[in-house]
């Protein structure tokens, strides 16, 4: 607050105030260092903060210039900067494991792995004897079945659940299918390869003679499609006989050394692992598209892109000029690559993920601890995540914030208080005065600086050098601080209490109720510095 005295009578038209004052400049510097440390936002309480406005705070000169020091000048910077050190405890430190530990840890690790092997062996047996089980109450069935008569048949089927004998036949297939699977033997799909070929592709073996020309363009057609099965079946029977041939010698070398062994295997894991994932990362983006693009055109792989193109192809030239198509064996190819059996079908890429999970399952029987990634939830993650606390972090530093905070007396703008700094404020009280320049020079020579604020170190001369920008030049001008600016002016309303003139001076309850608040008493109240 900003009063004018002039010949003991208050100038009521000049006096300014303000909204800014000790609260501000104390909630200003706690958030200021909640910002700056938000991991010990609980240790700058309001007291804290009062506390450290009142030891560490104070007035910059020039603000600007001050700012300066600490951006360019560090040895400066460093020695107007003070530091509170927070209680920090280090953590403990993790020592490693004794050679008993590790022997402890390697027994329990073996024990555990065979523990699992024999419950997977016991799972396994169980369900083999559950399978033959199984089989062979089906196979009793059906010769009970071929020697019944058509009563006794439909008789029999009602009382086993069954509709037909075909559905036994059926479950019987299913049953000897997964018995070998247990067992680790072949299930014997090559067996039935041509019956089920001959039944997919039945113009191969009728002769062309007895085929129009249409057939004959579709014979050809599946001839080629038949062809390209038949490789693909003979190529999964090689490959079915190395692994077999690799099964053996992984056995040998595993009883020859098997820590080198453990290692191959560690080392085929994360090259295949890290293939798979190269994978789906292309399949993801689009096969590494640059366009920034997901539409449907980006998820295709090149395949299957060349052979929407021949089906667009196909569809819309039909009765284009001449077709010759057909007269040229290399024609027939067209088919294989518009075909959805034959195309590109990600067989490298079921390889190496039955790869990966094999090679996942050996690793396992020897090391129970092992997870495979690719068979485990990724965890989401944690964006907050952040790095261990040290000593460092709990030494709070007070730089620019000791000058910055008390800048808001003379620039409230910085926390979005529209108003006018107290510099500014005496200017702006002059200006309201009608009397002449004598007036106004004597008035400054008497300026009293009083309250909370007035005790931040720099204030005097910055006031003055404020008010000096707003007067003529060599204009003399005086600034006196109050003796004890906090309670100098409970002492002074005090002592006019306890004088003899506060009766007459002042006026009661009952005067305020008469003439109501233009009741106004003008006294001479002099002073001087």
């Amino acid at each position: 607050m900003h009063y004018t005295f002039l010949k003991g009578q208050p100038v009521l038209g000049a006096c300014c105030r303000t909204n800014i004052g000790g609260f501000h400049i104390t909630d200003f510097l706690r958030q200021l260092l909640s910002l700056k440390y938000p991991y010990h936002v609980a240790n700058f309480t309001w007291e804290k903060a009062e506390e450290l406005k009142k030891e560490h705070c104070y007035i910059a000169a020039d603000y600007m210039s001050e700012l300066q020091i600490f951006k360019n000048n560090k040895e400066e910077a460093e020695g107007k900067t003070r530091y509170w050190q927070l209680p920090w405890v280090p953590p403990p430190r993790d020592e490693p494991p004794s050679e008993e530990e590790l022997a402890r840890k390697a027994a329990y690790k073996e024990k555990a792995g065979q523990r699992l092997r024999d419950m997977a062996a016991a799972k396994r047996s169980q369900k083999i004897a559950d399978l033959e089980e199984k089989l062979s109450g089906l196979e009793d069935l059906m010769d009970h079945l071929d020697g019944a008569d058509e009563s006794q048949t439909t008789s029999i089927l009602d009382r086993s659940g069954y509709v037909s004998q075909q559905e036994i036949k059926s479950d019987i297939l299913k049953a000897t299918q997964s018995l070998r699977k247990a067992k680790g033997e072949s299930n014997g799909n090559e067996e039935n390869a041509d019956a089920s070929g001959a039944d997919k592709y039945p113009l191969v073996s009728v002769p062309d003679d007895m085929l129009t020309p249409e057939q004959l363009k579709e014979k050809k057609k599946q001839i080629l499609l038949k062809t390209t099965t038949e490789g693909k079946l003979r190529a999964k029977q090689r490959r079915a006989e190395e692994a077999a041939l690799r099964e053996k010698q992984e056995e040998e070398r595993r009883t020859e050394n098997p820590e080198l062994y453990f290692d191959e295997l560690r080392a085929r894991y994360l090259e295949l692992s890290e293939k798979v994932d190269q994978r789906k990362r292309q399949k993801v983006n689009g096969n590494n598209n640059s366009s920034g693009a997901v539409g449907r055109g980006e998820r295709l792989n090149a395949a299957q892109k060349e052979r929407m193109r021949l089906l667009t192809t196909a569809a819309f030239d039909r009765g284009k000029g001449e077709d010759t198509f057909g007269m040229r064996d290399e024609d027939w190819l067209v088919y294989k690559k518009m075909s959805k059996e034959n195309e590109e079908d990600d067989d490298g890429k079921d390889d190496d993920e039955s790869e990966l999970a094999r090679i996942a399952s050996k690793i396992q029987e020897v090391d129970p601890t092992f997870v495979n990634k690719h068979d485990a939830v990724e965890p989401a993650p944690d964006p907050h995540k952040v790095r261990p606390l040290t000593a460092e972090d709990f030494r709070i530093a007070i730089g620019i914030e000791r000058f910055r905070c008390p800048e808001v007396l003379f620039q409230p703008g910085m926390i979005g208080v529209d108003q006018a700094g107290i510099d500014e404020m005496v200017s702006i009280s002059l200006r309201r005065l009608l009397e002449d320049e004598s007036v106004k020079e004597r008035l400054c020579q008497s300026i009293l600086v009083t309250g909370g604020s007035s005790l931040f170190p720099g204030m005097i001369p910055r006031l003055e050098s404020g008010i000096r920008q707003f007067r003529p030049y060599l204009a003399p001008l005086k600034l006196v601080r109050a003796a004890d600016p906090i309670l100098d002016a409970w002492r002074g309303a005090a002592a006019f209490a306890a004088s003899s003139k506060f009766g007459k001076q002042t006026f009661t309850l009952a005067d305020y109720r008469e003439h109501g608040e233009s009741l106004f008493h003008r006294y001479n109240i002099v002073y001087t510095l």
